[in-house]
C-alpha cells in the first residue's frame, strides 16, 4: 500500500469530516497535532504517529492537478488533503487510504492513488512494542541519523510539497543533509530538483537490479554511517550506475532563463514583475499561479506575493509559479534583502514538443523590458533536450547550452562600458534599451552547439574580471 495517500474533494473538509476519517482506525487510537496544530496525527495506543495529516489545501490553480498526478478531477477549485504514512507499521499505509476514502465519500471527491481508497476500519495487528520508536516526530522524515535525514517517497512525480519543503528547512538548520529515496520509475518537480541541487543532498534511487545510485549524477551508492555516499573503485574514482544512461532524444526542448534583478527597498516596490514579464513575452500570458510549496494553489498576484516577501523580511522569501496547463512552463523565485536593495533570483523553464519551436527571437525584446522597467541585472538564455514536461528522470541529461547572456545597464557600468562592449574573444553584444544608457545582449548561437559553453565561460572571466578591478 502505497505510503502518500491524497483526498481531492471539491468541498472543504471541515472538522466533522475529518474527524470521521480519522476514526478509520477504530476507538483504540488516538489523535494529536503538531506544527502548531497544522498537521493532525493518528496516533498508535503508546503515541506514537502511524498517519499525519496536512491542512487542507485549496488548489485554485487550473491543471496543477494533473500536472502532479496525472489523476482526472472535476473543473474547479479542489481541496487537497494529503495523509502520510510511517513506512514502520503495515496498517499505516491502509489507514491513510482509509482517512482519505472516507473524505471523498462524504464530500463527493476522489482518492490518489485510486488503488488505495477504502472506508474500512483498519484494525492495528502489528506489535508496536516491538518496533524501535522513531527518531524523529517530523512526518516527512523517515530515517534520521546525526548527519541525515531520509525520505522515503514512491509516487511517481516527487514534488516540493510543504512537508518536503519543511524537512529541507529544518535539516538544514540542524546541519543535516536531505535525501530522499526513491524507485527507479521516479521523476522529480524542477523545484524539487533545485532544491537538492548540491551535495549533500542527495535522490537515492533504489534499483531492484542496480542498487542505490544517485539520481541527478549516476553515482553508485551505499549506506555508510548514517549516510548514502558514492562508492569508490580501487583507483578511487566514483562509479556510475548502469541504469544511469542517457535517455534517447525525442525532439522535446526545455528553454531555460536565469535571472537576476534588483530594486531600491522602498514602500513602493512590487515584486514578480519580471517574471511576469517573462512570461508574457514567452508564453503570451501572465502565470496561472504561484505558491511557497507545491502543489501551487493561488492565483497570479504580485500583490500578495510582495506582501508576503515584505512580511518575511530580511529572510529570504522562495516561491514556484506556475503557467497555464496549454504550455508547459514553471518558475522559481528567491526573494533576498541585501545591503543594495532588494534582488529577486528567477528560474523560468518552458517545455517545447517536439514540432514546437522555442521563441528564441523573443529574448532578445524580453531583455530590453527587463532592464528597462525591472532593474536587470543578468540574464541567461540556454536550451537543452530535455522532456517537455520539465520533469527529471534518474537518467543522464545533456546539458543545457547558452544562446545569449545579457549584462543589464548598470552592471555594464560597474564593469566598464569599454571593456564590456569588447570581449577579446566574443560574442560582440547588441546594445539594447535606452541609446544613453544600453544593455549589453551577448548573442551566443541556437543552442545547438555545445562550443558555446567555452564562449560563455570567457565572457564571464572577462567581465568577471573587470568588475573584481573596479571594486578594488
Amino acid at each position: 500500500m502505497t505510503k502518500d495517500v491524497i483526498a481531492l474533494t471539491p468541498g472543504i473538509p471541515d472538522l466533522p469530516t475529518l474527524l470521521a476519517g480519522l476514526y478509520a482506525g477504530g476507538p483504540d487510537l488516538g489523535v494529536n497535532t503538531t506544527a502548531d496544530g497544522a498537521v493532525v496525527q493518528l496516533c498508535a495506543p503508546d503515541g506514537r504517529p502511524l498517519v499525519s495529516v496536512e491542512t487542507p489545501v485549496l488548489v485554485q490553480v487550473p491543471g496543477e492537478i494533473t500536472r502532479l498526478l496525472d489523476h482526472p478531477v472535476a473543473d474547479g477549485p479542489v481541496w487537497w488533503t494529503e495523509a502520510r504514512a510511517t513506512t514502520a507499521v503495515a496498517e499505516a499505509g491502509r489507514l491513510a487510504g482509509s482517512f482519505a476514502g472516507r473524505l471523498a465519500t462524504v464530500l463527493g471527491g476522489t482518492v490518489w492513488p485510486p488503488e488505495a481508497a477504502t472506508t474500512e476500519v483498519v484494525h492495528l495487528a502489528t506489535d508496536i512494542s516491538a518496533i524501535p520508536a522513531p527518531a524523529t516526530t517530523a512526518p516527512a522524515v523517515d530515517v534520521l541519523t546525526a548527519t541525515t535525514a531520509v525520505v522515503i517517497q514512491d509516487r511517481p512525480l516527487i514534488a516540493m510539497t510543504s512537508w518536503l519543503s519543511d524537512a529541507l528547512g529544518t535539516a538544514a538548520t540542524a546541519d543535516r543533509a536531505v535525501q530522499i529515496v526513491t524507485p527507479p520509475t521516479a521523476r522529480l518537480t524542477l523545484p524539487t530538483r533545485t532544491a537538492l541541487r548540491g551535495l549533500p543532498n542527495r535522490w537515492v534511487v533504489q534499483d531492484p537490479e542496480h542498487g542505490y545510485y544517485d539520481g541527478l549524477s549516476g553515482a553508485v551508492l551505499h549506506w555508510q554511517n548514517g549516510t548514502f555516499t558514492p562508492v569508490q573503485d580501487e583507483q578511487g574514482a566514483t562509479r556510475v550506475a548502469e541504469a544511469f544512461a542517457p535517455a534517447p532524444d525525442t525532439g522535446d526542448r526545455q528553454l531555460t532563463l536565469t535571472l537576476r534583478t534588483r530594486h531600491p527597498a522602498d514602500e513602493n516596490l512590487v515584486l514578480g514583475r519580471a517574471l511576469e514579464s517573462a512570461f508574457r513575452h514567452l508564453t503570451g500570458a501572465p502565470p496561472a499561479g504561484w505558491s511557497t510549496a507545491e502543489p501551487v494553489n493561488l492565483p497570479w498576484s504580485t500583490r500578495q506575493l510582495t506582501d508576503l516577501a515584505r512580511a518575511r523580511a530580511p529572510r529570504p522569501t522562495w516561491l514556484v509559479a506556475v503557467g497555464h496547463p496549454d504550455r508547459h512552463a514553471l518558475a522559481t523565485l528567491r526573494v533576498l534583502r541585501t545591503p543594495v536593495g532588494v534582488e529577486e533570483d528567477i528560474t523560468l523553464a518552458l517545455g517545447y514538443g517536439r514540432d514546437e519551436t522555442p521563441p528564441l527571437d523573443a529574448v532578445e525584446e524580453l531583455a530590453t523590458a527587463l532592464d528597462a522597467e525591472h532593474g536587470l541585472v543578468t540574464l541567461l538564455t540556454s536550451l537543452r533536450a530535455a522532456r517537455h514536461d520539465l520533469t527529471v528522470p534518474p537518467r543522464l541529461e545533456a546539458p543545457p547550452v547558452p544562446v545569449a547572456f545579457t549584462l543589464g545597464s548598470d552592471e555594464a557600468d560597474v564593469v566598464g562600458r569599454t571593456r564590456a562592449g569588447q570581449p577579446p574573444l566574443g560574442p560582440t553584444p547588441t546594445r539594447v534599451g535606452l541609446e544613453g544608457k544600453p544593455a549589453l545582449h551577448y548573442p551566443m548561437g541556437d543552442g545547438t552547439d555545445p562550443d558555446a559553453w567555452s564562449t560563455f565561460q570567457g565572457l564571464i572571466r572577462h567581465l568577471f574580471t573587470a568588475r573584481q578591478t573596479q571594486r578594488t
